[in-house]
């Protein structure tokens, strides 16, 4: 069992920048890798970013490649999600998650096995 915990979420205006964080806590020794997924207003939850905890691979959906990067700092049990260039397509409920085992498809909503509770983004236009 993992709890996580993000935070970092705001008001932002379009063009502007800001960190997510999510910290875990519980099995993280067991975790094979964490995600960051969004929820716009009327639209299914869908992939942001995803990385290995062991050797730092990362993933990213088309939609925010070359504005968002996902980081951790494994001493801190903390996944980031810099979002640059921020735009009002952007604007959702970010969710953080985790994958104990391993898995092919890390961009799906159902292999996760923990998440967080969430943090608003808003991006104004």
């Amino acid at each position: 069992q993992v709890q996580l915990v993000e935070s970092g979420g705001g008001l932002v205006q379009a063009g502007g920048s800001l960190r997510l964080s999510c910290a875990a806590s519980g099995r993280t020794f067991s975790a094979y890798a964490m995600a960051w997924f969004r929820q716009g207003p009327g639209k299914e939850r869908e992939f942001v970013a995803a990385i290995r905890w062991s050797g730092g691979s990362t993933w990213y959906a088309d939609s925010v490649k070359g504005r968002f990067t996902i980081s951790r700092d494994s001493a801190e049990n903390t996944v980031y999600l810099q979002m640059n260039s921020l735009k009002p397509e952007d604007t959702a409920v970010y969710y953080c998650a985790t994958r104990q085992s391993v898995s092919y498809y890390l961009r799906q909503r159902g292999v996760y096995d923990d998440w967080g509770q969430g943090t608003q983004v808003t991006v104004s236009s």
